[in-house]
């Protein structure tokens, strides 16, 4: 029995701050139930209620843009409380929110209730999806935050494979409104538990000792050091923080577009609908093989070389779906190429502030690109249901977004070559 005990204590144990592994798993599995849950249901929730409620594609999709935007919002509030040491409380409580708006969803009768339950669902969404958690793994782990950060989206990334089948499953079950309350269960039974139990005993913050005179090294380059961390302030005079700005709005805002018309998409492309069902979920497994090699790999490549060249795997997998007419075959390398690219731009876009600006501050410094990410996030998948028409489908959309993979890759070899060349 005093053996059996142990060995159930060393299983439940809190893993210690030096523990990155263990840590960064348990800390995965809340992202993979709460990106299911919300961000990977919707399209599925779209059919449904436009025909239950009477809406067009176009105001479908304003309420995940509306989801978005109230995620920017509290972005910048969100990572000044997780850099002030309260990150238990922060994604603690933004479970149990979660979870009220996926309960309360279930009860939407008209197209103003459907609206504020994803507003609501989008401000819990800053406490809990990937800008929170990476903020968390990189203050309690300052040398190794990138290892951190991929180990932490392995789960993550498998969010669509599970929950869109899964939630496929529970709506012909169920329907959709009972289906919501499952979802709302695992927030509660799962999600805020591991939260509150996981996170205690965050790293105190940075205190400046003075003010910062003039410019200040990049807090990437070195280990701790006597010298205090530059303010917030400083590093907005300097080009590479504007040009990661550019970067992350016009991908994120691609990367947003995309899941919310996915599954029209495919069926726009004739596939089949067990494919249509299928090959989304696969992108998920295509997510993880991506960020595996990255795992396995990146100790044996240049980390800059890798971030440069990441990215153009999004606008590839655009254009092979253009060119290929939105034949069957060019929609299948359009998913693989997006699944890697969709995978791995996920570590770029959360380690680039902290390898290229500064690490001590990154929970302020993605809060305050909350707000610009939340305007374009908001707006591309309103924007991709406003252009799609009956003649020309998804090809103007799909141009459209194409272009700004491009502009936002160009961007982030810019911001790159900024930093590196102030830094050496």
């Amino acid at each position: 029995m005093w053996h059996r005990h142990n060995v159930l204590m060393h299983v439940f144990r809190r893993p210690a701050l030096a523990d990155l592994g263990p840590f960064s798993f348990w800390l995965s599995l809340p992202q993979l139930i709460t990106w299911g849950s919300v961000f990977y249901t919707f399209s599925l929730l779209m059919t449904p209620l436009e025909a239950e409620l009477g809406m067009s594609r176009a105001e479908s999709s304003l309420a995940f843009s509306l989801a978005l935007l109230a995620e920017g919002l509290m972005a910048y509030l969100v990572g000044r409380w997780i850099d002030a040491g309260h990150e238990r409380v922060v994604m603690s409580m933004g479970s149990v929110w979660i979870g009220l708006g996926l309960w309360g969803h279930s009860f939407v009768q008209t197209i103003t209730g459907f609206y504020a339950a994803w507003i609501w669902l989008g401000l819990g969404l800053a406490a809990t999806l990937y800008t929170p958690a990476f903020a968390v793994v990189t203050r309690r782990f300052p040398q190794d935050f990138r290892r951190a950060i991929i180990t932490l989206t392995f789960l993550g990334g498998l969010a669509s494979t599970v929950f869109i089948p899964l939630f496929a499953w529970w709506m012909d079950l169920w329907g959709w409104r009972h289906a919501l309350w499952a979802l709302a269960a695992l927030q509660w039974a799962v999600c805020l538990p591991l939260h509150a139990w996981l996170l205690q005993g965050a790293p105190r913050p940075h205190r400046r000792l003075k003010p910062a005179q003039g410019p200040q090294p990049n807090a990437s380059d070195s280990t701790a050091g006597p010298t205090p961390p530059a303010s917030v302030r400083e590093h907005l005079r300097h080009r590479p923080f504007w040009l990661l700005a550019l970067f992350m709005v016009l991908m994120m805002s691609v990367t947003s577009a995309l899941p919310a018309h996915m599954i029209a998409l495919l069926q726009e492309a004739g596939l089949s609908a067990t494919w249509v069902i299928a090959v989304p979920a696969a992108i998920g497994v295509i997510q993880v093989v991506g960020r595996l090699v990255l795992f396995v790999f990146e100790r044996h490549w240049d980390v800059h070389t890798a971030n440069r060249w990441i990215p153009g795997f999004i606008p590839m997998g655009l254009l092979a779906l253009l060119l290929g007419g939105f034949h069957p075959l060019g929609a299948l390398v359009f998913v693989l190429l997006f699944g890697l690219g969709n995978g791995m731009i996920t570590i770029v876009k959360g380690t680039a502030l902290a390898q290229y600006v500064s690490r001590d501050h990154v929970g302020q410094l993605n809060g305050l690109l909350g707000m610009p990410i939340a305007l374009a996030r908001a707006a591309a998948p309103l924007a991709v249901g406003l252009m799609w028409s009956p003649a020309a489908g998804y090809r103007l959309a799909l141009g459209w977004l194409l272009v700004a993979s491009v502009l936002a890759t160009a961007a982030l070899w810019v911001a790159q070559r900024h930093a590196l060349r102030a830094r050496h």
